[in-house]
């Protein structure tokens, strides 16, 4: 379903059916009773309500805890990925007994933990454009706490297509930004950024870091979005970007108009369908990219053919905290270094990162730079640690 294009509002009331509320669950949520202008029917609604979070890193952490205290009905989580020691310093839902698991899995028993009343739904994949649409379909409001931008696009267009709003936040090192998309009448995430910035312009948190406690910040204020939308209370952020600086405490507020030229929710969509978000965003594999899958590494590692050179091109950090030996050059750095590498411009030279991103630039530099056997690890550590 496309959205209507229209003058639209700040509020998006929930007009859509409510629940009645156990014993139990009475007493469990008793200050949202006695508070003035939210009430039982608005708590009513929180329990007929099913929230979509893709991502249970470090903003859907903080947003899936708060909705499932709040009493949400039904939260589904969208992640593939295991916890790693890395995660904890920021993604608040594991502990340090949960590395290793799949992020799934212990994120269902703490929410559970929490709160034994709610319906945790749990999918188990990669969002894309083959199932998008129909895992979208199946929910209220989505929280996108996703930290990549092929997967914020494809997030935007799915919920601009199926007419569910998109509660959006982002962060970066020590700053946030949270706004509300894809309400009938209201912008989308395309309106604010028409074109993806260049692969590489933008670190990932692996390679420029991030305050632990900023998504703290951002998810606690995608919640509050979420429970407004679906208690059909207050005024939303729905065109509106609210942008916070952690380190001087400041926040600013910018007006958002729907672009009645975008290409997904403007007059005239030329998108009604999905695309593929990885080539629209630039980071998709290319053709003349060489890949190794782990299984292969692994073989090759323990028998006497050895790619000449295995090179990690993650954070110092990130190699102190696992590491496959090899030698270390960290990708914003390897433009600089390429000097290191020169005995090896002839021979295999394998490239690895946490999850194969970062190594597929990388190995692209390398070919620019003249290196004649490049090969990227699909899936980088993570598809290793996987199948070990």
């Amino acid at each position: 379903m496309q959205n209507t294009p229209g003058n639209g509002s700040t509020s998006q009331p929930n007009a859509g059916p409510t629940a009645q509320l156990t014993t139990a669950e009475r007493a469990r949520y008793a200050r949202h009773l006695t508070l003035p202008g939210f009430g039982e029917q608005a708590q009513r609604r929180l329990k007929a309500g099913r929230v979509l979070v893709v991502g249970a890193g470090g903003l859907g952490s903080p947003v899936a805890l708060y909705l499932a205290a709040a009493g949400v009905g039904t939260i589904g989580l969208v992640d593939f990925d295991r916890v790693d020691e890395t995660n904890l310093q920021r993604q608040v839902l594991y502990g340090t007994s949960d590395v290793g698991r799949p992020k799934l899995d212990a994120a269902r028993e703490r929410l559970l933990d929490l709160n034994p009343h709610v319906n945790i739904v749990l999918h188990e994949a990669r969002l894309d454009r083959d199932n998008a649409l129909e895992v979208i379909a199946g929910y209220d409001v989505v929280a996108d706490g996703t930290d990549n931008f092929p997967t914020r696009y494809l997030v935007n267009d799915a919920c601009v297509l199926t007419g569910t709003p998109n509660v959006y936040a982002s962060i970066h090192q020590f700053e946030a930004q949270v706004s509300v998309f894809a309400t009938e009448g209201g912008p989308c995430y395309r309106c604010l950024y028409p074109e993806p910035p260049a692969p590489g312009m933008v670190p990932s948190c692996a390679e420029g870091g991030v305050l632990g406690v900023l998504p703290g910040l951002a998810g606690t204020i995608q919640a509050t979005e979420v429970l407004k939308l679906l208690a059909g209370v207050g005024e939303t952020l729905v065109g509106r970007l609210l942008r916070i600086d952690a380190l001087t405490m400041q926040t600013r507020t910018l007006r958002l108009s729907r672009d009645p030229d975008c290409p997904v929710c403007g007059d005239e969509p030329t998108i009604t369908e999905l695309i593929d978000y990885e080539a629209f965003c630039g980071v998709g594999p290319a053709d003349d990219l060489d890949e190794m899958t782990p299984a292969q590494l692994r073989a090759r590692l323990a028998g006497d053919d050895p790619p000449a050179l295995v090179l990690d091109v993650r954070e110092v950090s990130e190699y102190d905290a696992y590491n496959i030996g090899g030698h270390l050059i960290p990708l914003g750095q390897l433009g600089d270094r390429l000097g290191e590498l020169v005995a090896y411009k002839n021979q295999e030279v394998l490239v690895h990162c946490k999850a194969g991103s970062r190594s597929a630039r990388a190995a692209r530099l390398l070919k620019d730079a003249g290196f004649t056997n490049v090969v990227n690890l699909a899936g980088g550590l993570d598809a290793l640690q996987a199948r070990i």
